[in-house]
């Protein structure tokens, strides 16, 4: 791991829990590059499933070093994802969400994953866009490859590669990945070792999502998206483990022996209803990119709102102190979410916030914020369905903070149980 990534996460320990399936490429006037190879493809009736996802975001730097302001220029990006569905087909999404210019892809591949940057003998895939092995994504778009055979199993590690020749300009990325990727210098999208692979970054680059097609459940609008905050993100996990609550929650539904699609669109920091430069748009704004976009959803679980009301006049945070908040003003963002969900069909499932007492969050202001919102969360009848997150994992001596052996450290993240004990709270036949 690079030594930037413990500089990382020791400054985020005093933070907080920080539509449909789109044509290939499209920017803020529409539709260009390989819409119309996939146009087809959709005709010929492919039924696509998120397997992977990672929410995007504007590039920054507030716990050290990573790529994202620099960019690139003649390098090659190796990153590992795990899916949580498998299938026969697989596709890759690119972002240029955050770019200020148009974004060339020279090449990408898909693998199998061994160990660390090296791939699996005979398991390298080219990735076409439009038929084409190179595309450019216009400034604010994003771009799916054409689907290519590949078998993958539910839980399964895919490395995708993707060459970059010439200079990018600052990256969209997505922050906390807890998960290594990789760089190296020149062409290195067909390697099979790892050996050129010299640097390590705990964030991914441009990558969106994997989506795959020709599951046994493919076709069915029984998807799951966790969106939140860093809680939901992952922050406090241990890195290359998938031990992120929404990756426990695949988990379950895999031992069930049917693998269902869960994507994670949490982002450490993230609010309800303010803006930051350092966490993303606020979650009523990037709600429909983020989630409604995504091919075959049935459930959105919320949790979300610990970063309005801790951030409320707080130094710490990056970027300093965000707008005041009310409990009332929470509720109605949430309020706004549930909406967006219900005018596309999918249900809205609500996580109670967790608790926070001990960490750099808690006053007693701040906590009756927090009992106000979980109060109506379990009580109002808004949401389709209720998961009290909060009583999951608070300590019975001390319903106001978090129970030891579930706490990472900074009583605010819960560790690898913690999140394992969030997971099994959920009902899985309400999801």
């Amino acid at each position: 791991m690079s030594s930037s990534s413990s500089v990382r996460r020791t400054s985020v320990a005093l933070l907080s829990a920080a539509a449909l399936a789109a044509l290939p490429v499209v920017g803020a006037q529409g539709f260009t590059g390989s819409a119309v190879a996939v146009a087809a493809e959709q005709r010929g009736g492919t039924a696509w499933q998120g397997g992977w996802a990672a929410s995007p975001q504007a590039p920054t730097a507030p716990f050290g070093p990573n790529w994202s302001e620099q960019g690139f220029a003649n390098h090659t990006v190796r990153q590992v994802v795990r899916v949580s569905t498998g299938g026969t087909k697989a596709r890759i999404e690119l972002s240029n969400r955050y770019g200020s210019t148009p974004l060339r892809i020279t090449g990408a591949t898909v693998a199998r994953t061994d160990k660390g940057a090296s791939v699996q003998a005979g398991s390298v895939r080219q990735l076409s866009f439009g038929k084409g092995r190179s595309v450019t994504i216009p400034v604010g778009g994003k771009v799916l490859s054409d689907g290519v055979p590949f078998k993958v199993k539910a839980l399964e590690s895919v490395t995708v590669t993707l060459y970059l020749a010439g200079p990018t300009g600052p990256a969209t990325f997505h922050h906390f990945s807890s998960a290594t990727s990789y760089r190296a210098d020149g062409d290195h999208r067909s390697d099979r070792e790892g050996t050129a692979f010299k640097e390590t970054s705990d964030s991914w680059y441009y990558l969106s999502g994997v989506e795959v097609s020709g599951g046994e459940r493919s076709g069915r609008r029984d998807g799951v998206v966790a969106f939140g905050d860093s809680i939901t993100d992952g922050v406090g996990s241990n890195p290359n483990t998938d031990n992120r609550y929404p990756d426990e929650l695949a988990e379950r539904f895999a031992a069930t022996g049917k693998p269902r699609s869960v994507l994670n669109h949490g982002i450490g920091g993230n609010q309800v209803t303010n803006d930051t430069v350092w966490a993303g748009e606020k979650a009523v704004a990037r709600f429909k990119k983020d989630v409604l976009s995504e091919p075959g959803i049935g459930t959105v679980i919320v949790l979300e709102g610990i970063n309005d009301i801790g951030g409320s006049g707080w130094q710490g945070i990056p970027g300093g102190p965000t707008p005041e908040v009310s409990a009332k003003q929470l509720i109605e963002g949430h309020r706004t979410l549930i909406r967006q969900a219900h005018a596309k069909g999918i249900k809205a499932v609500g996580a109670t916030l967790t608790p926070v007492k001990g960490s750099a969050y808690y006053t007693e202001v701040n906590e009756a914020k927090r009992d106000a919102v979980n109060q109506w969360i379990r009580t109002s009848g808004e949401y389709d369905e209720v998961v009290d997150l909060d009583r999951a994992l608070a300590d019975p001596a001390d319903r106001d903070r978090m129970l030891p052996a579930y706490d990472s450290g900074d009583a605010l993240h819960p560790n690898d149980a913690g999140f394992r004990v969030m997971a099994e709270a959920l009902d899985l036949d309400t999801l």
